[in-house]
């Protein structure tokens, strides 16, 4: 049993939610996976992670097969900033006035 993390074969197991775990562990072997399980037995034992690892675990041992992919491949989880307009850059105005109070407001009743 490995006690460095950069040695698990799933980069940043630690910090990855369960959904993603669950996805990304299905491409791992036996041995893969037993290292990960052996892992977060002595290191974080959370019950959720321990479920989803030994139910994969169980699937492997009745016949299912690893799919295809990389566990270290580009983890969207990870990603950089979003890439879409930040707040202010919309070309909005930033606060719209309330209509009473503005005269430029056609809506506003004229007296």
């Amino acid at each position: 049993m490995t006690d460095d993390r950069t040695q698990l074969p799933v980069p940043d197991y630690d910090h990855l939610p369960v959904a993603t775990l669950r996805d990304r562990v299905r491409s791992l072997d036996a041995g893969g996976l037993a290292t990960l399980l052996a892992y977060e037995e002595e290191h974080g034992a959370r019950e959720p992670v321990l479920t989803v690892l030994r139910a994969r675990a169980d699937q492997l041992a009745a016949g299912a097969q690893p799919s295809g992919g990389d566990p270290a491949a580009a983890q969207p989880e990870h990603a950089g900033a979003p890439t879409g307009p930040l707040l202010g850059e919309s070309g909005a105005p930033p606060i719209n006035p309330p209509s009473q109070g503005d005269p430029t407001n056609p809506a506003q009743p004229r007296k």
